[in-house]
């Protein structure tokens, strides 16, 4: 992988910063911990998520081809446990440019274990993902830039009183409109009901042979005068 970045900052001050440890341990993301660990060498534990897999690495840093202010080389190594190990190496550049120094690099790097079965691209994005947050990190504290505004970009400001909105006014149905509709229907309900049990009694009625005919011919006409009764109520209520 290779890249560059401008930092806002001469050369002599990046130089100095791409050697501080504190500066370091601030920038890189995810790092808990980075030591010197004699001249030129460094111990780190950072905790990196590569697509689906996240591990704590703990892995040891060397500089060497030490050209003070113009670049070094990197090399180092780390192990993730079950997550898997890598190693490689980053030859950095620096060079005055408009507004500040240019930071070059090219990586060189190889991974095991399980983060080598996720592929090739998920690991490349992976790292370019990374250098980006360390360069903007790296900008922000080397050359004094305010804090990236995504951070902010989430609060939004309150609403003007006078901008609100009223809440709409509610208009009444009519008053007599529901009741009205309600009592229609319950009676064409119950005349329905009444319809049913007539046409029940005459069914049983008509199927008496012991019923003179007058009984017979009383709950007929009783059971029409229902049905019609409960159909005219009924339309009545279905009315909009």
């Amino acid at each position: 992988m290779t890249g560059e970045q401008t930092i806002a900052a001469p050369r002599d001050r990046v130089w100095a910063a791409l050697n501080d440890p504190d500066v370091l341990r601030q920038c890189i993301p995810g790092c808990q911990s980075l030591e010197r660990d004699g001249d030129n060498r460094f111990v780190a534990v950072a905790e990196v998520k590569i697509g689906p897999i996240g591990a704590r690495f703990k892995g040891n840093v060397a500089l060497s081809d030490l050209d003070p202010p113009n670049g070094y080389t990197i090399t180092g190594s780390g192990n993730g446990g079950i997550a898997g190990s890598a190693k490689g190496g980053a030859k950095v550049r620096l060079a005055d440019a408009p507004g500040g120094t240019l930071v070059a690099y090219e990586v060189d790097a190889e991974v095991g274990g399980r983060m080598a079965q996720l592929g090739g691209p998920i690991i490349d994005a992976t790292a370019r993902n990374l250098a980006a947050k360390f360069f903007a990190k790296f900008g922000e504290v080397v050359g004094g830039g305010e804090a990236p505004a995504r951070e902010t970009s989430g609060s939004a400001a309150p609403a003007a009183p006078e901008a609100r909105t009223a809440p709409a006014a509610t208009v009444p149905a009519p008053a007599t409109a529901a009741p009205v509709r309600s009592a229609s229907a319950i009676v064409g309900l119950w005349g329905w009901i009444a319809a049913i049990v007539v046409s029940i009694l005459a069914g049983y009625v008509l199927g008496n042979a012991e019923v003179q005919g007058s009984i017979v011919m009383m709950v007929m006409v009783l059971a029409v005068v229902v049905a019609a009764a409960a159909f005219e109520a009924g339309r009545r209520g279905g009315r909009p």
